[in-house]
């Protein structure tokens, strides 16, 4: 929940990302001088992240924290160090693989946004990432899949949802089809609702869940 104080714009952002980042891309393109917020780092668990180099290329600041085999309270005060010392309003959670630090999800809740690739609460959970979503979709024979905007939380995908995109599932898609259709929609939804609540958040306003087709939504 928001205090209901407004906030000086823009927020500083933190995309968190496991894998070659094409989200943390989408995010940085759509930005503006005009925007309520900045990407300003790149927080990675793994060193071979290619985020990272996205991110250098872009001129953001990038961090590695890595998560294997460590403690989680030594996660826990690393990564916080790195996001105070960078001054980090929201974290925007773009194929980062790995369940957040308690202290890091208590610091920022509300906060934290994640990019889901499927309608939750389908298809999410542990281990439902990447092409295993789009395996378990195909091999569900549902018509229908997506993309959800969701807060994250002490869990896997359970956080409340802000926004949802849906995408379909044509007869003969393989994974690769579907995958391929939801990146698309994936990379059209997440900036419009990383706009939708850094604006409410700057605003003092605890941001709503919306529609992103509706022509009404803000």
């Amino acid at each position: 929940m928001t205090d209901g104080v407004a906030v000086t714009p823009p927020l500083l952002a933190a995309v968190f990302a496991s894998g070659s980042g094409t989200n943390f891309q989408a995010l940085f393109d759509h930005q503006s001088a005009a925007s309520s917020w900045r990407i300003t780092l790149l927080f990675s668990d793994r060193e071979s992240a290619g985020a990272l180099g996205r991110a250098r290329v872009s001129g953001v600041e990038t961090a590695v924290v890595p998560v294997k085999d460590r403690s989680p309270e030594d996660v826990s005060r690393d990564t916080l160090e790195v996001l105070r010392a960078h001054d980090v309003d929201v974290l925007l959670l773009s194929g980062y693989l790995r369940l957040l630090p308690l202290a890091v999800i208590s610091r920022f809740r509300r906060r934290i946004l994640n990019i889901h690739p499927a309608l939750l609460p389908e298809f999410g959970g542990k281990g439902m990432y990447g092409m295993n979503v789009h395996r378990a979709v195909v091999e569900a024979g549902v018509p229908m899949t997506g993309a959800t905007v969701h807060y994250a939380d002490e869990e896997y995908d359970t956080g409340p949802i802000i926004a949802q995109w849906p995408v379909p599932v044509r007869p003969g898609d393989n994974a690769e089809d579907v995958a391929a259709r939801v990146l698309e929609v994936e990379h059209l939804l997440y900036p419009v609702a990383v706009d939708h609540v850094c604006d409410a958040l700057v605003a003092g306003r605890d941001p709503e869940s919306f529609d992103p087709l509706s022509a009404d939504s803000s």
